[in-house]
């Protein structure tokens, strides 16, 4: 399981919003060997007043969170951030507009279609 919250300015966001999913979702795909039709996104636009961050950062800033089942190898996740990076620039925002952190956190911990998520079956892996 892997849910992502994209944090970034309103004017920025909007207008980018399918591509840059794409974007993320395929370095996801990538990365993490995760099913193509499983894609959780969430965009939180932020008016300027909203989203304060250091002045060096232009309107495209964004902030990626990663939440997912713990279990993905270093290089995995290492992999992730690098597409991401790749994925975005391609996008036109600068590696110092983009931050991102993923949060692990054991099956048990989640819920999902009525059951605790380790309790359910996937069909992908998580210890990649």
């Amino acid at each position: 399981m892997a849910q992502i919250k994209i944090y970034g300015h309103r004017e920025t966001l909007n207008p980018k919003r399918a591509d840059l999913s794409n974007a993320i979702h395929s370095a996801v795909v990538k990365a993490l060997s995760y099913p193509e039709d499983k894609r959780f996104h969430r965009f939180i636009a932020l008016d300027e007043g909203d989203f304060i961050h250091p002045v060096e950062r232009s309107n495209n800033y964004l902030i990626l969170e990663i939440l997912m089942f713990e279990g993905r190898s270093k290089e995995a996740k290492k992999q992730l951030i690098r597409l991401l990076y790749q994925n975005l620039g391609d996008l036109g925002i600068a590696a110092d507009d983009l931050e991102l952190v993923m949060i692990e956190t054991p099956r048990e911990n989640w819920g999902i279609r009525g059951l605790p998520g380790d309790e359910l079956s996937l069909n992908y892996k998580v210890g990649i």
